[in-house]
């Protein structure tokens, strides 16, 4: 178990990670096939031992809109978890109602790595995203630093809160100064946009990582960013452990303040409230 001290220390809401089990069924265009489950009662169990009371689970894209193991688990953790859903924009208005009751807090669109995400400035989606406003839910959105600064604009103009994953994923070779970062430091400005300090163990290297990190506070303040661990760490399970990733949240902000605020008030207030 963790001791009290660094209990104490450690961020108190994880806002990125992924439950299932091996035997669900894979999506058709899946990039992994997870080794092993990782179950709730592993992620609970982890987010135990390491001090960290609540948590928001982020839809896999593994497993396209099968979203019945995650929202079942925060049937069962209701007041500890959230989630984010993949769903299909005609999706049914009272089905996302009765998922916001079961824990559902936004919708991810997981568009990294794939070739052709869909238009999103259509009457559909925007019908869509009005519905996604008006339960409060936020668009929980995943792209490559080089083409999200798109994405970011139709959002914007549908009204909709955005939260960006894993520091926006800036261009290899580019890093602070890609122009996708810089579109997210811009959405973040304008006042209805948070990001994840999530998954540096992605990028092309700790120091890429450590840099947007500390440009994002220097920009955007802690009240707009959040931390991820990326528990169970798809494609690198034997690599990173949950450990890593809070010593890499203390790495890139060394202000103890600034992390509780990160770690904690800005995601409670964002999920929780």
């Amino acid at each position: 178990m963790q001791n009290n001290a660094a209990a104490a220390d450690a961020p108190l809401v994880d806002t990125h990670a992924h439950v299932y089990t091996t035997d669900m069924p894979l999506s058709a265009t899946a990039w992994h096939k997870p080794p092993e489950d990782a179950t709730i009662e592993r992620y609970v169990a982890t987010l135990d031992q390491h001090g960290v009371r609540y948590a928001v689970m982020a839809a896999a894209s593994l497993y396209d809109d099968y979203n019945d193991y995650m929202i079942e688990s925060t049937r069962r953790h209701k007041h500890r978890l959230r989630t984010t859903a993949i769903v299909r924009p005609a999706i049914d208005p009272y089905i996302m109602r009765m998922m916001k009751d079961d824990g559902v807090t936004g919708v991810r669109l997981q568009w990294r790595n794939v070739s052709n995400p869909p238009d999103i400035t259509t009457p559909e989606y925007r019908k869509f995203f009005r519905r996604v406003a008006d339960l409060d839910w936020h668009v929980h959105l995943n792209q490559s630093g080089e083409l999200i600064a798109q994405p970011i604009a139709a959002l914007e103009s549908a009204g909709v809160k955005v939260v960006i994953d894993h520091f926006g994923h800036p261009q290899r070779g580019k890093g602070v100064a890609c122009e996708g970062f810089q579109a997210v430091l811009r959405s973040v400005e304008r006042g209805r946009t948070w990001v994840k300090l999530s998954a540096g163990y992605r990028m092309e290297s700790p120091e890429v990582a450590q840099a947007c990190a500390r440009e994002l506070v220097k920009h955007c303040g802690p009240e707009r960013l959040l931390w991820g661990s990326d528990w169970p760490f798809a494609a690198f399970e034997n690599k990173v452990r949950y450990s890593d990733t809070i010593a890499a949240l203390k790495h890139w902000v060394p202000d103890a303040a600034v992390r509780r605020i990160i770690g904690g008030e800005s995601a409670l207030k964002l999920y929780f409230t």
